[in-house]
């Protein structure tokens, strides 16, 4: 279980912070002066070298984004070029992509940090620049929302990769670019010209995920242990019936593959920031503000809950609660992770994406009057950060691309790099863990030095 400090603050943190954007900044270049954008994305290090992995391209934005975060954290207008020109030359063929739910990774990582920037005047940047920014994120999240299962009693949800019948924990982070366009005035299409609101896409599709993804301690079935989740939810096209629990990148559909446990924390503390920004009128026809939000924050709360309890003490995780390994490891919650053991991999992307949904949640709890448990999520949030911030997983060496060691992709593939003499996977990593320890030290940064919070949307 996560040994959670409550005296730590985020002005204790800085110094961790600073150090990870200095180290940021070389692994930005070397990237830059080494990848051939003809390879595809990187997606992660092998023997520290970044490569390419054929599955769906979502790691581009994340490349490109985590050059745009290094200027909002620094100044550094080299790091600024490099995701001002990567967004420009690279990033268009995602905004049109409807082959994949992946499209607030690519679109908000690129388009939306820069249109940020150029809002709030941190950028020089003209109304025609914007505007491209802001058709980009508007035509995105169109496209995203039409990849739409509907389901009955008023749900639905976006569908992954996977086809029509397969739902998706991670894509509750990918609501995001639908935010974005809603809130910059934009609707989906339909026939005969039906306006379909990006809103009540993002708010069925969240609904629907906290409903099958998420366990509540219910007796759902006999594995129905609260703050569990399960990557996917399969449904029945004929009647949009539910059937069953399903995993792509966990160990099997009745264990927790962490992070995708890390992807809704982070999701749902994202998405209640931006609607507590949203007038109630808006939400009348879902059934109302104030119960939708209750669901999306014991949704939150719930995983918030679980993670921290499955978690070793350093609040590292393993990559799935349930990996066959972990029993061999005797005690592991009650000691620090252990990255190079025999028996199963730790997933550090996990910790960075879950730890910037503990900080949030904990911020959304305390602004509502719950300091109880916002303090104890936030200094949670606090916790992991510190750990990930330094060694063993802050990647100092200049020999090594990747910033943030010891993530995991894709673990029943076979497709992490195992060193040799090492049994699993350790040592490396992968593009989305790179950005999300970037944003979660931005996130910080502005907190610790009473900036503008730090949000996707710029409230």
């Amino acid at each position: 279980m996560t040994q959670i400090d409550t005296s730590l603050t985020t002005e204790a943190l800085r110094g961790n912070i600073d150090r990870v954007f200095q180290v940021s900044a070389r692994k930005i270049a070397a990237l830059e002066k080494h990848w051939d954008p003809r390879r595809g994305a990187p997606v992660f290090t092998v023997d520290g070298r970044y490569t390419s992995r054929g599955w769906t391209e979502w790691t581009q934005g994340f490349q490109y984004g985590s050059a745009i975060l290094q200027f909002a954290a620094t100044g550094d207008r080299r790091a600024l070029e490099v995701g001002r020109q990567g967004t420009r030359n690279h990033m268009a063929q995602y905004v049109s992509h409807g082959g994949v739910h992946d499209h607030g990774f690519n679109s908000v990582s690129t388009y939306g940090g820069l249109w940020l920037l150029a809002k709030s005047g941190r950028i020089a940047a003209g109304e025609d620049e914007i505007r491209f920014y802001e058709l980009a994120l508007m035509v995105s999240g169109a496209v995203q929302a039409a990849r739409w299962t509907e389901l009955p009693g008023n749900l639905g949800y976006i569908y992954s990769f996977n086809g029509p019948h397969s739902l998706f924990a991670d894509t509750i982070r990918s609501l995001r670019v639908l935010a974005l366009s809603h809130q910059l005035g934009h609707v989906l299409m339909g026939e005969g010209d039906r306006r379909i609101s990006l809103l009540g896409r993002l708010l069925r599709h969240a609904e629907t995920t906290a409903r099958y993804n998420i366990y509540h301690g219910t007796g759902r079935d006999h594995y129905d242990l609260r703050g569990r989740v399960a990557h996917e939810s399969i449904f029945n096209l004929n009647d949009g019936s539910y059937r069953c629990p399903n995993s792509q990148q966990g160990y099997s559909p009745f264990t927790t593959w962490m992070r995708g446990l890390a992807w809704i924390i982070c999701g749902y503390a994202e998405q209640l920031e931006f609607l507590d920004t949203v007038a109630a009128d808006e939400f009348k026809v879902y059934g109302g503000k104030a119960g939708l939000l209750a669901r999306f924050l014991a949704a939150a709360r719930a995983t918030a809950d679980f993670y921290l309890e499955q978690t070793p003490t350093d609040g590292v995780p393993y990559w799935d609660s349930g990996a066959p390994g972990l029993a061999a490891l005797g005690d592991y919650l009650d000691r620090p992770a252990e990255p190079f053991n025999d028996r199963e991999p730790v997933d550090s992307s996990a910790a960075a994406i879950a730890a910037q949904g503990l900080v949030r949640l904990g911020r959304y709890l305390q602004a509502k009057g719950k300091n109880r448990y916002g303090a104890r999520y936030f200094a949670a949030g606090l916790t992991v950060a510190r750990t990930i911030f330094r060694e063993p997983y802050l990647s100092v060496s200049p020999r090594h691309q990747g910033l943030l060691l010891h993530t995991v992709y894709h673990r029943p593939n076979g497709w992490d790099h195992i060193p040799p003499g090492r049994k699993v996977p350790c040592g490396e990593s992968g593009m989305w863990g790179d950005y999300h320890v970037r944003e979660l030290a931005l996130l910080l940064q502005s907190i610790a030095g009473r900036k503008s919070y730090y949000t996707f949307f710029g409230g």
